[in-house]
């Protein structure tokens, strides 16, 4: 990076590594030669990662970008990875994070699983169980590993999540805040937006439920919405229901002969 010949380490000047010309024209071409892969072969990302994660290692730790006329090795991912170098840091983090782990087993299991095996061995250190989480690995489905590792970092129950992508168009957009942030303000600003789009869906399939006699669809709705609220208000709602039913059970018991 520019500047660094001023830096100094415990007293002593931070120079810049010697730049081995050959070995960088060697490492910039096989990660040019897997990105193209990548472009034509969708499979190849999965079984190459590996690969790519420690040349790209080897570009920030050599200074290879230099040989790009680049500044810095930021500028060389913005290049080499266009709107994507959270994932190029990723798989520099797998290399790094997980050298105990053959090769060949971090492939088996796809760059996506060893992002998350990354997280828990940078979190564990020198008490990162490698074999077990391995194991957890290559057995379980994604979604279901992605929830064991939050689990174990964060030490809370978490339910399954995925992100979803759609498209709208900017004259929606004020109707769809509007809504989104009416939502929250009804269930409290500790949920995310994800509950306040439940809610939404959840309040219209009751009033489709009405006019389609669904009713499982207007119980599963409301049973949501009711979990999503804090303890204090689910309390107060089920004292609310009880008392409504007592007239009814009243009523019931002097009908009787």
């Amino acid at each position: 990076m520019i500047g660094l010949t001023t830096l100094t380490t415990n007293g002593r000047p931070l120079v810049a590594p010697k730049l081995n010309r050959r070995r960088a024209l060697f490492v910039l071409a096989k990660i040019d030669e897997i990105l193209g892969w990548e472009k034509t072969i969708d499979r190849e990302r999965d079984t190459r990662f590996v690969e790519l994660g420690r040349y790209l290692c080897e570009v920030r730790s050599g200074q290879y970008w230099r040989l790009d006329n680049l500044k810095s090795f930021d500028e060389f991912l913005e290049k080499r990875f266009p709107g994507s170098r959270r994932k190029a840091y990723y798989l520099m983090t797998i290399h790094e994070q997980l050298p105990r782990i053959p090769k060949l087993h971090l492939k088996q299991v796809g760059w996506s699983k060893a992002t998350e095996l990354a997280k828990v061995a940078r979190r564990d250190g020198q008490d990162f169980d490698c074999a077990t989480w391995l194991h957890r690995a290559q057995q379980l489905p994604k979604e279901e590993f992605k929830h064991e590792v939050e689990k174990h970092l964060t030490g809370k129950e978490t339910e399954p999540w995925e992100i979803l992508y759609f498209k709208v168009y900017k004259s929606q957009l004020a109707v769809i805040e509007q809504a989104l942030e009416t939502a929250a303000l009804m269930l409290g600003t500790d949920k995310s937006r994800g509950y306040a789009l439940e809610m939404m869906a959840a309040d219209f399939l009751a009033g489709a439920s009405l006019e389609t006699d669904q009713k499982n669809a207007l119980f599963l709705a409301l049973a949501r919405l009711i979990s999503a609220l804090p303890v204090v208000q689910r309390l107060r709602l089920f004292e609310m229901m009880r008392n409504s039913f007592e007239p009814v059970h009243t009523e019931a018991a002097t009908t009787e002969p």
